[in-house]
C-alpha cells in the first residue's frame, strides 16, 4: 500500500464505512487499532453530517497484540449489539488488523446474536475505497434481498448513493423528482437512506436506476441475473445524457408521459451571445470514471469546450476511460498519483481544470481555474443549498459551476490590464470601499519594501526580457501567461538569442500556433 500526503482513495474498509453511514439501522464492527477510528473526523467534519457514523472500533493497542486480540473484537460485537440494536451488523477488519488475521467474520457468527451479521472480505492491500463501497453494499443485498412480487405500479430501485459521495444527495432528490414525473414510483434508494428492511424489498421493483457504477454496478448485475431486474447504463449528467436517460427509463418501464423541460437553462445560455466567447476553451478533466465520462460529453457537446486532456483515478474504470479518450483523440492519464496528474496539467496549460479537491489544489498553484466535479471532495462541496449534478436543474448547476471561474478569470485579467490607472493601480483601495479611496500612508509606511528588478530589463533565467517585451507579455490573459513566457524562452533559446524583444515575443507565437 503506497502512503501519499494526498490519496484519491483511501482503504476499503472507508468504502464500507461511507456504506454504513449512510444507512439506517446498520452497525459496523470495524476490527482496527488505535490510530484507524477516524470515521468521525470523516463524515462529521467533511460532511457536516447531525449524527456520528455508525461504527464500533475495537481498538487494539500494541499491547495487546501479545494477548486476545479476538477475546477484544468479540466484546465489541456484543456491545454494539447491546448499545445501538441495529438491524443488522457488517463485521470487518482495517489494513492494519488484517494482518493479524484474527477473522472478524468467524469470530461474529459464533457468537449466536439474534440479527443478520454480514461478513466483508475486502483486501486492504490489493483493492481501494469504491470497491469497498461496492463490495459491502453487494454483500449486504446478497444476504438480506430476497425474491418478492413486483409492486402493481411500475417501480424502480436507484441505487448507488453513499456518505461522502459527491452531490448524492441532491441527485437522488433531483432524479426521484424526474421518475416520479415519468409515473413511476421510487422502491426504495439504497445504500444512502435506507434500513436493512428496505433492502429486503429491493426484489419487488421493476428495474433499477444505477447512478453511481463505482458504488453500486455489483448489486445492480446480481439484481439482474437473481430479481429480473435490468438496469440503467446512462448516467443523467448533462441535459444530453438526461434525455438519453429518460429514454432509456421508457423503454424499461413503457412510460410515456410527456416532461416538462422549462426549468433547464443551460441549453438557452450555452447559446447565448454572453457565452460565445467560452467556445473552444481547453480544459483537462480528471476524478472518478463515471464522472470524467460524463463531464466529458457535456463539455464538448453541450459548452463547446476543447478536452486538451482527461484521465482517472480507479483503475477498475482504465479501460472505458482509456476508450472515450481515444475517441478524443487523447491518451488517457490512469493514475492515482497526485503528481503525475499535476505534470501533465502543467504540460498541457489547459484553461481549466474539472476534477477534484486535488485537481483544485493544483490549479491554484498553476494559476489554472478548477471547478470540482467528483469525489474526493472538500466540506464545500457539500452544500446547504440544493445543487445537484444530475437531470436538467443539475445542467444548470454544471454551467453556472464551470462558467464562474472563466468569468472571474476574466475579470481578473482585466484588473490586470488596467493596474495602471488611477482607480487600479496597486495604491488605490477597493472601489466599493470608500469610493475609490488611495490606500493609507500608514498602511503604505508599514507595508515592507519589496525587492523589484531594474527598470531596464527583467531577467527570466538566463534570458532578458526588454522593458516593452515584458510589458507587452502582461497583456496576455493570466492563466496563459505562463506558459507564454516559457514557449517565447524556449523559442529564444532555440534562435541563440539573448534578449527578448516584442518582435521576439510574437516570432514566438507565431512559430507555436503552426
Amino acid at each position: 500500500m503506497k502512503l501519499t500526503v494526498w490519496t484519491y482513495e483511501g482503504p476499503p474498509h472507508v468504502g464500507a464505512m461511507r456504506v454504513a453511514t449512510g444507512m439506517k439501522g446498520l452497525h459496523y464492527v470495524l476490527h482496527a487499532p488505535q490510530g484507524d477510528t477516524y470515521a468521525d473526523l470523516l463524515f462529521t467534519m467533511i460532511e457536516r453530517r447531525d449524527h456520528r457514523p455508525p461504527v464500533t472500533y475495537t481498538t487494539f493497542q500494541a499491547r495487546d497484540l501479545g494477548s486476545d486480540t479476538a477475546g477484544l473484537f468479540k466484546q465489541a460485537c456484543q456491545d454494539a449489539y447491546d448499545r445501538f440494536k441495529p438491524q443488522a451488523i457488517i463485521v470487518g477488519a482495517s489494513c492494519t488488523a488484517e494482518l493479524i488475521q484474527d477473522d472478524p467474520a468467524g469470530l461474529a457468527e459464533t457468537m449466536g446474536l439474534p440479527v443478520p451479521v454480514i461478513p466483508l472480505e475486502l483486501p486492504s492491500y490489493q483493492r481501494k475505497e469504491n470497491f469497498g463501497a461496492d463490495e459491502t453494499f453487494l454483500q449486504i443485498v446478497r444476504h438480506l434481498a430476497k425474491p418478492m412480487e413486483k409492486t402493481a405500479r411500475i417501480s424502480c430501485n436507484i441505487i448507488g448513493p453513499t456518505a461522502l459521495g459527491f452531490r448524492h444527495r441532491d441527485d437522488v432528490q433531483e432524479i426521484t423528482n424526474l421518475l416520479y414525473e415519468m409515473g413511476i414510483e421510487v422502491n426504495v434508494t439504497a445504500p444512502m437512506g435506507s434500513t436493512p428492511a428496505d433492502i429486503a424489498t429491493m426484489g419487488q421493483a421493476h428495474f433499477n436506476v444505477l447512478l453511481y457504477p463505482e458504488t453500486g454496478e455489483s448489486a445492480a448485475r446480481y439484481c439482474e441475473k437473481t430479481f429480473g431486474q435490468p438496469y440503467t447504463k446512462v448516467v443523467p449528467i448533462g441535459v444530453g445524457a438526461t434525455h438519453d436517460f429518460i429514454a432509456e427509463v421508457r423503454a424499461l418501464s413503457g412510460s410515456t408521459t410527456e416532461i416538462d423541460m422549462s426549468g433547464s437553462r443551460q441549453k438557452w445560455w450555452s447559446r447565448s451571445v454572453d457565452s460565445t466567447y467560452l467556445t473552444g476553451k481547453r480544459v483537462f478533466i480528471f476524478g472518478d470514471g463515471t464522472h470524467v465520462a460524463a463531464a466529458a460529453r457535456f463539455a464538448r457537446d453541450e459548452m463547446g469546450f476543447e478536452v486538451a486532456g482527461m484521465g482517472c483515478y480507479n483503475r477498475e474504470f482504465a479501460r472505458p476511460i482509456r476508450a472515450l479518450a481515444k475517441d478524443y483523440g487523447l491518451e488517457a492519464l490512469i493514475t492515482d498519483d497526485y503528481l503525475e496528474v499535476e505534470a501533465a496539467i502543467e504540460a498541457l496549460q489547459p484553461e481549466m481544470i474539472l476534477g477534484t479537491q486535488m485537481e483544485r489544489h493544483i490549479g491554484k498553484r498553476l494559476g489554472i481555474p478548477c471547478a470540482v466535479i467528483s469525489a474526493p471532495v472538500h466540506v464545500q462541496d457539500f452544500p446547504a443549498r440544493y445543487s445537484p449534478q444530475m437531470g436538467f436543474e443539475g445542467a444548470n448547476v454544471l454551467f453556472d459551476t464551470w462558467v464562474h471561474p472563466l468569468v472571474m478569470g476574466l475579470e481578473e485579467h482585466l484588473l490586470h490590464m488596467f493596474r495602471e490607472d488611477f482607480e487600479f493601480n496597486d495604491a488605490a483601495g477597493p472601489s466599493h470601499h470608500g469610493g475609490h479611496a488611495p490606500a493609507s500612508k500608514t498602511s503604505q509606511k508599514e507595508a515592507p519594501e519589496q525587492p523589484r528588478l531594474t527598470p531596464e530589463v527583467q531577467i527570466s533565467g538566463e534570458v532578458i526580457w526588454l522593458p516593452l517585451a515584458e510589458k507587452e507579455l502582461k497583456k496576455i490573459p493570466f492563466f496563459v501567461r505562463g506558459k507564454a513566457r516559457r514557449n517565447t524562452e524556449a523559442f529564444a533559446a532555440e534562435k541563440g538569442l539573448a534578449e527578448i524583444s516584442v518582435d521576439t515575443l510574437y516570432d514566438a507565437k507565431a512559430h507555436y500556433a503552426r
